[in-house]
């Protein structure tokens, strides 16, 4: 037997085992943060929509609503794990146009951007978007059931006969 298969071996097994418990915590960070923001900005939304006005974001009244409600259900979905890698998408995008508006002035190399919490929350939800929400979730509760449903045969439709 190998002498590194020994010594990583177990090593890889726990590490395996604490797979979801990484997706967990990712997922509940990034949901718990977008649901307190979310909230906050939807009961102020008057006082978001000036501040995308002053960014200069086109329909600012109507991006405000979005951006808000976005991260209030996206988050909450993120926290019990429903349609996560769904959920997770339009918080990107709205952390890209986070840094392409408000952040833009602060950036000035990769150091910069790297040190950018919006980019920090799109790392953690690129994580939930290519692994998934871990074992620790709705969605791991209810895929098996769509999987069986899918797999179930299906009784074909008997074409209509016209009277002859």
């Amino acid at each position: 037997m190998n002498p590194l298969d020994v010594l990583l071996g177990p090593a890889l097994t726990m590490g395996k085992k604490l797979d979801s418990m990484a997706l967990l915590i990712a997922r509940l960070t990034v949901g718990v943060l977008f649901v307190s923001t979310g909230w906050g900005k939807v009961h102020n939304l008057a006082k978001v929509t000036a501040f995308f006005a002053e960014l200069h974001i086109p329909a600012p009244a109507f991006n405000a609503t979005l951006a808000s409600f976005t991260e209030l259900i996206c988050g909450a979905l993120l926290v019990v794990g429903l349609a996560s890698r769904l959920a997770a998408l339009p918080l990107v995008v709205t952390m890209i146009v986070a840094l392409l508006t408000a952040k833009l002035g602060e950036i000035h190399g990769l150091p910069d951007l790297f040190g950018e919490v919006e980019w920090t929350y799109i790392a953690l939800l690129l994580v939930v978007v290519t692994a998934g929400p871990g074992k620790a979730s709705l969605d791991a509760l209810v895929a098996p059931r769509f999987r069986a449903a899918a797999d179930r045969p299906r009784l074909l439709p008997v074409p209509l006969r016209r009277p002859v």
